[in-house]
């Protein structure tokens, strides 16, 4: 707990021993002063006062803040607060003479607002531990070959920083001298360390945990990746949702108009008795207003709707998942279309080898010319094959290589003529091959004119594809579409595995906004369209989404600029959990909107019909509130 709370918690633990005690003890001192000969023959009211000064003592250590505050409200033109109505109820119960009513009104107030503010605390508590990436300081090498340490935001685009274990990355950069595993679970939410080389990209914010490494920064401590999410992290309470500015609204309205009700309860009833020639009874109805002004405080919608969001968007962010606002939450709740983009999405957006069918020869030595061949090239294909391959390649072996631009390579390999290409290479030398059912890149290998087989090279889909692809369908989001610029045979063959709805191939990148847009226009009334892109080529599509959620995206300036919700790693079952975290928070306000809004109407109609009594008031205020909170920080907790 914090200071102030454990501040609150002895006035509370205080006030309600004294409380306690008046209790047992008023009656004493009530006995006491009415049997007194001075009590008899003077006319003011001994027991009444003395028993009030006392009964003052509690209210004043338990609601010396309240008044306060309603006070400045007055002072300062906003008067129909919940202090205002907290003070009202309470001072006029007090001149009603029921001292008792009054403190406790107070007292479990203020234990709804005990609980209202460890809720927040505990909901801060994910946000806080995500604030702590900031690093304080860098470690500089200078000209001299000496370190300094200096501010990050003193440190210059191509400075080398010296990260010892232990610390914080203070800047992005490239590793230009050791090895070490750094800690990234306070950005992605993944526990698994990750290993890192020299001329391996690093992102600030992550922990380096074994080694001492050198790090050549490639952006300003602005511009960097821990900068711009704490300001995304900071900038989301801004980004309010419907129901948030409804209640919002709600309140403006609703507590001017329980103010006026509750003046007409405390005025009309006792001036028609009194035009009807009854006792006016004005005590009776002042004690309705009040209850009535008690049980109408708005404070557990206007509580707990916020904190039910930004508790959601702490436990998201524990998740890994960044959200840029509890607009986008209560968006997420809605989806009922998801987009995908294809490469760096679903499947890995690198090339390997899938599979290898030959004639004769065996699968490794196939896979050896075909490395052999290929190991003088640098275009993706060719180093998937070597990759493949696994052994050392002896270049001594390789000669007369031969790129054939859009074809593939010709070379001699211990002095056998190899060819690895399309089919059209080979078709061009002569050599009939054989066709492959499986999609995807095929290089074709032919030894001494004689075809020897083929290699199916794939972008290969991710482990976790399939499941989160499911696990959106049992949501009931009914339709997932794939978009690619792939092949139709490659987005065919993928959207089958993963259990794609619908799939779009061999597109541009405008070919993908139009897309979107025809299927922003055709979605249903109450539904909204997500699409999930890795933040670079497909910032367009992200923009213009009802969601745009950026895969894969650490460290892309993109994806933190165009999308609203970024999922720190590159799991695609971040997508079902921002969704599932969007349901839950919506499911959990419209609870409490539903709850409080029913409770206080039965109680404010029994009020007004004098049926209830303030103790039931404290519960229609108080009680609600704290259920309300307690069921809004159950957002925190992400499945």
């Amino acid at each position: 707990m914090t200071k102030k709370q454990k501040k609150t918690l002895i006035r509370i633990i205080t006030t309600a021993v004294m409380l306690i005690l008046l209790a047992v003890i008023s009656p004493v001192i009530s006995d006491r002063i009415t049997g007194s000969v001075e009590y008899t023959i003077q006319a003011v009211p001994w027991e009444e006062l003395f028993i009030f000064l006392l009964y003052l003592i509690p209210y004043f250590v338990i609601g010396h803040d309240i008044l306060k505050k309603a006070f400045k409200g007055i002072v300062h033109g906003q008067v129909l607060d919940e202090n205002f109505l907290m003070a009202v109820a309470t001072i006029g119960s007090m001149v009603l003479g029921e001292y008792r009513e009054a403190v406790a009104v107070m007292l479990f107030y203020q234990i709804g607002e005990l609980f209202q503010s460890y809720a927040v605390g505990k909901s801060r508590k994910s946000i806080a531990a995500l604030m702590d990436i900031r690093p304080d300081s860098a470690n500089m090498i200078t000209g001299e070959e000496t370190t300094v340490t200096v501010s990050p935001e003193e440190v210059p685009v191509g400075s080398i920083l010296v990260v010892s274990p232990g610390e914080k990355i203070p800047i992005d950069g490239i590793v230009v001298k050791g090895n070490s595993t750094i800690d990234t679970s306070a950005l992605t939410g993944e526990s698994v360390p990750r290993t890192i080389h020299s001329g391996d990209e690093v992102i600030s914010g992550t922990i380096n945990q074994s080694g001492v490494i050198n790090i050549r920064t490639t952006k300003e401590f602005g511009e960097s990746t821990v900068t711009k999410i704490l300001e995304l992290v900071e900038n989301a309470s801004s980004q309010k949702s419907r129901s948030e500015n409804f209640i919002t609204r709600f309140a403006r309205v609703y507590t001017p108009a329980v103010c006026a009700f509750a003046l007409a309860i405390a005025v009309i009833p006792p001036v028609f008795n009194l035009i009807m020639g009854n006792p006016a009874d004005l005590k009776t109805f002042v004690y309705r207003a009040l209850t009535f002004l008690v049980i109408s405080c708005p404070c557990a919608m206007v509580i707990s709707i916020p904190l039910g969001f930004f508790a959601g968007i702490g436990g998201a962010s524990r998740a890994g998942i960044l959200v840029k606002g509890s607009n986008y939450l209560e968006a997420l709740s809605k989806v009922d279309t998801v987009i995908f983009d294809k490469t760096g999405t679903l499947t890995k957006g690198v090339f390997e080898v899938v599979s290898i069918h030959k004639k004769k020869m065996s699968d490794q030595q196939l896979l050896k010319y075909a490395a052999y061949a290929e190991s003088y090239s640098t275009h993706p294909i060719s180093r998937s094959i070597v990759t493949a391959y696994g052994l050392e390649i002896d270049k001594s072996l390789v000669s007369s290589v031969e790129e054939i631009s859009g074809h593939g390579v010709s070379a001699l390999v211990s002095g056998s003529r190899i060819l690895a290409g399309n089919a059209k290479l080979l078709e061009e030398n002569g050599i009939s091959c054989q066709n492959c059912p499986d999609g995807g890149t095929i290089v074709h290998i032919a030894v001494d004119g004689e075809y020897a087989g083929h290699i199916h090279i794939s972008d290969v889909i991710k482990e976790s594809s399939p499941g989160a692809v499911s696990s959106l369908h049992n949501m009931g989001i009914g339709k997932t579409v794939m978009l690619t610029g792939d092949a139709k045979e490659v987005a065919e063959k993928v959207a089958a595995t993963l259990g794609i709805t619908d799939y779009h191939a061999e597109l541009l990148p405008q070919d993908k906004v139009s897309l979107v847009e025809e299927m922003l226009n055709n979605r249903s009334e109450n539904g909204c369209v997500a699409f999930v892109g890795d933040g670079i080529n497909d910032a367009p599509v992200l923009t213009r989404a009802d969601v745009g959620i950026a895969m894969g995206a650490l460290g892309s300036d993109a994806a933190i600029e165009a999308a609203d919700v970024v999922i720190m790693d590159d799991d695609p079952a971040g997508i079902a959990r921002a969704v599932r975290i969007g349901k839950k928070c919506m499911r959990i306000a419209y609870e409490n909107i539903y709850f409080a809004i029913g409770v206080k109407v039965i109680v404010l109609i029994l009020s007004a019909l004098g049926i209830t009594n303030m103790w039931l008031a404290v519960f229609a205020d108080v009680g609600v509130m704290i259920l309300a909170v307690l069921n809004a920080i159950r957002t925190l907790k992400a499945r």
